[in-house]
């Protein structure tokens, strides 16, 4: 999961706000509302991550506190951690919200845009 999806979900979301891809808003609300219920889901994790920086008790002894130390900034940290892991879903599920809702708004002007192309061809 990583960049490819973000991508993908930014290259949608750049296709509906030039107008590129309309959809219908009533066959739309299903996916909308699971897009949101996800992204809700998500924050809610986000909410929660600040215990995971606490330093777990691995004892006195330098090699224990690095570990320590380790797991904590793994944890709760950037890079790699879950927490980040988190925020990059939730930018993964904002884009992907607010293309579906960019989109919805263009379904008229793409369908009006394609009958055109139809008006008095048989």
């Amino acid at each position: 999961m990583g960049s490819s999806s973000y991508a993908d979900a930014a290259a949608f979301r750049a296709a509906a706000a030039t107008g590129q891809v309309g959809i219908d808003p009533d066959a739309a609300q299903a996916v909308l509302s699971k897009i949101r219920t996800g992204k809700d889901a998500v924050a809610t994790l986000l909410e929660n991550t600040s215990f995971l920086a606490v330093q777990p008790k691995l004892g006195a002894n330098p090699v224990g506190q690095a570990l320590a130390s380790k797991f904590a900034e793994r944890a709760a940290g950037v890079g790699d951690s879950y927490a980040q892991a988190l925020r990059n879903l939730y930018t993964q599920y904002d884009q992907a919200e607010h293309a579906i809702v960019e989109a919805m708004s263009r379904y008229d002007d793409v369908d009006a845009s394609s009958a055109q192309s139809f008006t008095g061809q048989l």
